[in-house]
């Protein structure tokens, strides 16, 4: 069975920190848009905002690519996107393979994100043989008896699991074993691998149970602050009754409205 840990080193072997390889994405997803509307140039600061980075840090991003723009004119938006797009290995087709084809596993194989980004789904594999031969986004689904040859004959580097948790690790050994490097893991569950392959994990459930946390914490602080201001109102002050003649409250008794001489 496959051990090790399940990421790489923080740094990639070019220098560039993986915080910054993860940010890459966001920024070109912001250069297609402006590149979709003809926007010739942006500067760092609405490239920026567009992305959600603060534009010191993109500024240092893109200097790891040598990439720094030109000072009073900005970035080249079609350079930057090809740059980027280089970077990140998307100039080259990537053929993939989803195992596991139930509602997650179909709809990512509906997902029209793939083509235009670089990833040709290869094969779709599930291990059901009342799925086989039912095709799916218009690709026949293969069983998983399969998996090795189908990999082998479209060179697949990378794989997705879209599988149930308890079938994930054994899928994944399997992938390994068959010259996957890269996997994308949808399963509730931690994989392990061998040094040299690559785990990216997406799980909705943890997702959306962080956000959970903040939206109690949020709670938390409003009721604080409304007892908060409660406590600190102070009672409404009552004014003293007119003295009169007999003049006013001084610290020893009525203080009169004239001084004896």
């Amino acid at each position: 069975m496959a051990t090790g840990r399940t990421h790489r080193p923080a740094t990639r072997s070019r220098g560039i920190p993986e915080a910054t390889v993860a940010r890459l994405p966001l920024y070109l997803r912001a250069l297609t848009a402006l590149s979709e509307r003809s926007v010739p140039t942006v500067s760092s600061e609405e490239l920026a905002a567009a992305a959600g980075v603060n534009s010191a840090k993109l500024r240092k991003d893109f200097s790891y690519l040598g990439s720094y723009g030109t000072r009073g004119v900005g970035y080249d938006v079609e350079y930057l996107v090809y740059q980027i797009s280089r970077e990140l290995g998307l100039t080259q087709d990537w053929p993939v393979v989803i195992v596991g084809i139930g509602n997650l596993g179909a709809a990512l194989a509906n997902y029209g994100g793939f083509a235009s980004r670089g990833f040709r789904v290869a094969a779709l594999i599930d291990a059901d043989p009342a799925m086989a031969g039912k095709p799916v986004a218009g690709i026949p689904v293969q069983h998983t008896d399969e998996l090795e040859k189908i990999i082998s004959d479209n060179g697949v580097s990378i794989g997705v699991i879209a599988t149930p948790a308890g079938a994930a690790q054994q899928v994944c050994d399997r992938l390994v074993a068959a010259g996957v490097t890269s996997i994308l893991n949808f399963a509730p569950t931690v994989l392990s691998v061998p040094d040299g392959v690559d785990v990216r994990k997406v799980d909705l459930s943890i997702e959306l149970q962080i956000l959970a946390f903040h939206e109690q914490r949020k709670a938390g602080e409003e009721t604080e602050a409304e007892a908060d201001v409660e406590t600190v109102v102070p009672p409404v002050a009552t004014r003293a009754p007119a003295t009169g003649a007999a003049g006013r409250k001084g610290p020893d008794g009525d203080v009169p409205a004239v001084m004896p001489a």
